[in-house]
């Protein structure tokens, strides 16, 4: 492999290290390095759902709290966009620092920022021309329809700034400045915070308020991170002057990021058909299911940073062809993520009822939210597997097994079962068909890659 050129301006001591941490550091630290503040940025980021849930609820309008849940698929739409650029450009990224090439990463670089700006004019313009319909598509009844137009619209015209923070955090990371990566969530996170209780209460925006509130916060996140490439305090730097629009660099961008954006967008219709079954048992049903799903976010970011921290250190490792530390990375990433979430389903399940009475003292939704939380925890046993075996081939750049996965768990699996459970069971069976999913699929995925690896790596899997 070809040594990395010294970065002009930049520090040599800070470069080796961060090399090193890819390539030579013992995989468990590797893995945490990398994982746990990328989580601890995660946990901030999931608080801006958390402050939003939280301060809305306070208004004692629980059907504005339905009215975020119903809309929260426009957030996962926009990052599945954002996610089509930045998980391409972020595999092809610690692809080419493993294979010794500077050049091609920063061009990477660069390319990432302008595809990512394109796609947000795609999103948002249709979006709000079509807003009504949106709404409706979603699943919102006649006490939450407007204020999912409210909550989505404002979402739908910040989606530039989301997307940018979402992007600007996977670049980051992708060439292993974990620590820097999440101080945009930080910023983002303080600002949303700090004015939530302004625009929802003293000026009276309510649920609109708490959608400006998370724009801005997405907003200043993309400064933070644009702030540390202007400064070089990055492995890699940004330019437009690097920027050429190389057919073989875009079309591996998005041979990678199609597949994981369709994920996420078939994670998002998974999600719409849930609530709009949701609708059916109740308006307040859709609240408490979304005060469980956003509680649970803090247990998925868990396996969901592991594996995200595990891509780079893999990924770098592939394109050196040392095959054998990238599966020790996994083995690793595996322990160390399974272990976690076993500390957090025993919290969830002893505390759900107080998680739930945060944020609402409606003994309905929380009845039916203590439910749901201890029928859905059951996930995380399994979940964490699933989603290092998906992001193991996003890291080998095989975006179709990654795809695979998801369009097996989501499609075949996920939404059928939720279909027929729920007809054949009912409330039940709605809310433990994901559990009885993540169970088949950590037993399908673990057996896909294990038969690529020792297919394509012999001697290296054992």
């Amino acid at each position: 492999m070809k040594e990395l050129q010294q970065q002009p301006g930049g520090s040599p001591g800070k470069e080796d290290r961060r090399i090193f941490l890819l390539k030579e550091e013992k995989p468990v630290r590797a893995v945490v390095k990398l994982s746990v503040p990328l989580i601890a940025g995660m946990f901030i980021m999931v608080l801006y759902n958390l402050v939003d849930t939280f301060f809305i609820g306070l208004l004692r309008n629980d059907y504005q709290l339905a009215a975020v849940s119903l809309a929260y698929p426009v957030m996962m739409i926009t990052v599945a966009v954002s996610n089509m650029v930045s998980s391409g450009s972020a595999s092809l990224i610690a692809r080419c620092l493993g294979g010794g090439d500077r050049k091609k990463a920063e061009t990477t670089l660069a390319t990432a920022v302008v595809l990512n700006v394109i796609g947000a004019v795609i999103v948002t313009v249709p979006g709000l021309v079509f807003l009504p319909a949106v709404a409706r598509g979603l699943g919102a009844g006649e006490m939450t329809f407007d204020y999912t137009c409210q909550y989505a619209g404002i979402l739908l015209a910040g989606t530039v700034f989301t997307m940018g923070s979402y992007t600007g955090s996977s670049l980051l990371r992708s060439e292993g400045s974990v620590r820097i990566s999440i101080a945009g969530m930080i910023a983002g996170t303080i600002v949303n915070i700090i004015l939530d209780p302004l625009f929802i209460f003293a000026l009276g925006m309510q649920v609109r308020g708490a959608a400006i509130a998370t724009i801005l916060g997405n907003a200043a996140g993309v400064l933070v991170a644009l702030s540390f490439y202007l400064r070089k305090k990055t492995l890699l730097s940004l330019s437009f002057q690097k920027f050429h629009l190389e057919k073989d660099i875009v079309l591996e961008i998005y041979r990678v990021g199609i597949p994981a954006s369709l994920e996420t967008l078939l994670t998002s219709a998974a999600y719409i058909v849930n609530n709009r079954l949701a609708v059916s048992y109740g308006e307040l049903t859709v609240a408490a299911m979304g005060i469980a799903q956003k509680i649970m976010q803090l247990g998925n970011y868990i396996y969901q940073g592991y594996a995200a921290g595990t891509q780079p250190i893999m990924g770098y490792n592939y394109g050196a062809g040392s095959y054998t530390r990238m599966i020790d990375v996994l083995k690793a990433g595996l322990l160390v993520s399974s272990g976690t979430e076993a500390v957090v389903m025993l919290v969830y399940g002893i505390f759900a009822p107080d998680l739930i009475a945060v944020f609402t003292e409606n003994p309905e939704v929380i009845e039916k939210g203590t439910v749901i939380l201890r029928a859905i925890l059951w996930i995380l046993p399994f979940v964490g597997a699933v989603s290092m075996c998906r992001m193991s081939f996003q890291a080998m750049g095989k975006p179709m097994h990654a795809f695979m996965i998801t369009l097996v768990r989501q499609l075949v699996l996920y939404v059928p079962l939720l279909l027929i459970l729920n007809h054949v069971f009912g409330f039940y069976g709605m809310i433990y068909a994901q559990p009885i999913t993540e169970a088949i699929m950590m037993a399908v995925s673990v057996y896909f890659l294990l038969h690529v690896i020792r297919s394509e790596i012999p001697g290296e899997a054992n």
